[in-house]
Parts: C-alpha cells; sequence; structure tokens
C-alpha cells in the first residue's frame, strides 16, 4: 500500500497514534525533575545519584536508538514500539519502590533509557514520515512534534498535584496509568508498518553503505555533533530547573508551571518550525534554534530569578524545544530518503544523549563541588553559540550515491 492510498481514517489512526505516543512518553520523562525534591528527602538518594540515573537514561536511550532504528526498518515498527511501552511501565514501577540508588538507577535510568528509544521522537516521526507525501513531510512532523508536547502540559501539573498531596509514590502510579495508554497509541501508529516507499526514498544500498556513506557525509556529521548541545541544554533545563528554583527561595510549584508552559509554547513552537522547514533552509532554522536558546539561558542566569523571569524563559524555551525533531529528520530524509532513517536519525541522537549525559550527570556533580549551577549554564551558553554557527554552515547535498540513485529515477511529470 503507497501513503497515497490510505483512508482518511487509517492516516489519521498513524498520526494520532504518533502524537499521543510521543507525547505521553516525553511529557513523563521531561516532569521526572519535579521528583527530585521529594525523592532526596524520602529515601539514601542524593542530588549526584538522581543526576546519574537521568544521565544514565539519556545515555542508555542514545546507545540504544540505533539498534532500536535497525530493528524498525527491517522488521517494522509496532512491536517495537509495544515492548517500548510495557519496559516503560517496569521502569515505572521499579521507580516507586526504589530506596536506594541501584534500585532507581535501574528503572529510571536502564528501564526508561530503553523505553524512550522505542516510543519517542525518533519512532514517531518515523512512522509519521511514511503515512504522508514529501511535500507534506516536514510540516506533518512539526505538527506530531507539537503535539508531543502536549504531554508535557499535563504530565507536569498532574505530577507535581500528586506529590504534593499524596506523595511521589502514588504520583508515579498517575504515570503508570499514563503508560498504559500508550499501548493502544503504539499498536495504532504501527500501522505504517504496510505502507510502501516511494522509489525516491529507497536506496539500492546495504544498511552498512548507507551508514559509512553518512558517516563520511561532512554535514550529517556537522549536523549529528551540534545535535550534542541541543541534548545538553534541554536536560539540563528539565533536571535542574526545580532545583535551582527551590534554591532561590521560589515556589515549588513554579518548576511545574514553568514546564507546563514550556510544553505548551513548544506546541507552536514545534508546528512554526515545521511549516518553516518545509520553505526554508533547515540548516539555518536549526543552528539559529541552538543559537537563541543559548542567548535566553545566558539572560535568564544573569538576572535575578523571579516568578515572572521563570515564566519568560520557560515560554521562550519552550517555543525553542522540540523544533528541532522535524528539522534534523528532514534533513536526514532530504539526504538519504526513508529508507533507513530509524536508524541514520537513531546515530545522529546517540550525540544528542551524550549531550544530555553531561547536562544530567555534569550539571549534578558541579552543583555538589561548587553549590551552584554558574558553571554548568555558562558551559551550555558557550558551546550553544559555537554549535549554532557550525550547523547553519552544514553541507546539504544528498551524497553521491543518493544522487546516482535519483537521476536513474524517472521524473515526475
Amino acid at each position: 500500500m503507497q501513503a497515497a492510498q490510505l483512508s482518511s481514517y487509517q492516516k489519521w489512526s498513524i498520526l494520532i497514534g504518533a502524537s499521543v505516543m510521543l507525547s505521553l512518553s516525553m511529557g513523563m520523562r521531561q516532569s521526572f525533575g519535579l521528583f527530585q525534591p521529594s525523592i532526596l528527602h524520602d529515601t539514601q538518594i542524593t542530588s549526584a545519584d538522581f543526576s546519574l540515573a537521568t544521565a544514565i537514561q539519556n545515555i542508555v536511550w542514545g546507545v540504544t536508538q540505533p539498534f532500536v532504528g535497525i530493528l524498525a526498518d527491517r522488521y517494522g515498527s509496532r512491536y517495537v514500539m509495544l515492548a517500548g511501552v510495557l519496559v516503560y511501565i517496569l521502569g515505572l514501577v521499579t521507580m516507586i519502590f526504589s530506596t536506594t540508588a541501584l534500585a532507581f538507577t535501574f528503572g529510571c535510568g536502564i528501564c526508561v533509557g530503553i523505553a524512550l528509544s522505542c516510543t519517542a521522537a525518533s519512532m514517531s516521526m518515523t512512522v509519521a514520515a511514511r503515512a504522508v507525501s514529501a511535500a507534506k513531510r516536514s510540516v506533518t512532523m512539526g505538527a506530531i512534534s507539537a503535539a508531543g508536547s502536549i504531554g508535557l502540559v499535563i504530565a507536569s501539573p498532574l505530577a507535581q498535584t500528586l506529590i504534593s498531596t499524596a506523595g511521589w509514590q502514588i504520583a508515579l502510579v498517575g504515570f503508570v496509568a499514563l503508560a498504559c495508554v500508550m499501548l493502544p497509541s503504539a499498536f495504532s501508529a504501527g500501522g505504517a508498518d504496510k505502507i510502501e516507499l516511494d522509489k525516491a526514498d529507497e536506496l539500492n544500498q546495504s544498511l552498512g553503505a548507507v551508514v559509512q556513506s553518512a558517516l563520511g557525509h561532512s554535514g550529517y556529521v556537522i549536523m549529528a555533533v551540534a545535535f550534542f548541545v541541543c541534548g545538553l541544554q534541554l536536560v539540563f533545563i528539565t533536571t535542574h530547573l526545580p532545583n535551582y528554583l527551590a534554591i532561590c527561595g521560589l515556589d515549588p510549584s513554579l518548576g511545574a508551571s514553568a514546564l507546563a508552559l514550556i510544553g505548551l509554547f513548544n506546541v507552536f513552537g514545534s508546528y512554526l518550525f515545521g511549516w518553516l522547514g518545509g520553505r526554508y533552509p533547515k540548516q539555518l532554522l536549526l543552528g539559529g534554534i541552538y543559537i537563541v536558546r543559548s542567548l535566553a539561558i545566558a539572560v535568564y542566569f544573569i538576572l535575578p530569578a523571579t516568578p515572572a523571569s521563570t515564566l519568560i524563559f520557560a515560554a521562550v524555551m519552550g517555543s525553542l524545544w522540540l523544533g528541532v525533531i522535524p528539522l534534523v529528520n528532514g534533513l536526514v530524509a532530504q539526504l538519504f530518503g526513508l529508507r533507513y532513517m530509524a536508524t541514520l536519525t537513531g546515530i545522529a541522537f546517540f550525540s544528542h544523549q551524550v549531550g544530555s549525559f553531561i547536562g544530567a550527570w555534569g550539571s549534578g556533580l558541579i552543583f555538589d563541588h561548587l553549590g551552584s549551577y554558574d558553571m554548568a549554564w555558562k558551559g551550555a551558553v558557550i558551546i550553544g553559540m559555537i554549535a549554532g554557527s557550525f550547523q547553519m554552515l552544514m553541507n546539504v547535498r544528498p551524497p553521491k550515491a543518493k544522487d546516482d540513485l535519483a537521476g536513474a529515477l524517472p521524473k515526475a511529470a
């Protein structure tokens, strides 16, 4: 079946399923920082332990993403996504009963990390890209990414309310309920497995040859390396902003409000950058996001933290949050087509998760040793400016093998 032959019901079933799965998967994961003060108070887990678990989650996510992509490209995405949801539930249940750093790291770090490989951006973008035409691909991925942020709007207030009224364990039980909703969503999104690729998106090359071509492509390498800063900046904020606000003596509920506002503004930002990516050079938009993010972080941490400045910062960051997803995935599709999209975005995502690891654990270590986050945010700003500048200069010409294949195909009338 071709994408053009899908009924409206089939297409919307895939797209809505991908949206809900991404929304809840990312919404819960980005709300884990809200649990840090209560978990530190009630258990033997320290701030460094919590940061390490979050860092391991991100590096496990990054390491497993290429292999999950290979499985999805070869055998289909449905069962990969369903298995990921079940592992997510296992991780949340383990966290509920965790009283030591080892148990918490297994649940939050290893299980959730593997689950995110199967349920988050890479898989949702892959199935969404298959369900629409190339002309609508960028804006569709932007819309999926936008819908994906709604989960943060739901998860963070839910978590904070339950933590305040019933305790952090009950809040995690609420997250288990949300994870159960992901099961039918993953099944629906898996309908994309039945869609045949257009000839322009097929490559008469083996997976190994395509990966070798990608790793030798200067533009792909620059994009993947620059993706590092995205992970570092975002995980630094989601993991440590609640603790930073507590240090500043601000109401704990402000952290949840800030995260919810990030999710709300991300709805608009993601769709906007998906739409813009179909009309303007994606590499320029992507580099611009990194640079503006860095400037926003610098301004926020230089000024005294207040409820007003925090909410304005959250709105700005939310507008730039997941807008990178349709742009990165769009660049991969532009360079290499859809055949091995899950694998190639997974490889690039590994760099993102190395940044996430450093953003989570490194920032925690800096705080534990220096008593402030000053060095952490300054580092995030400097590398963000550098990465954004290089990203704008990325080579966007497809590799020669892709050009040869495209030239051999009949041109559309």
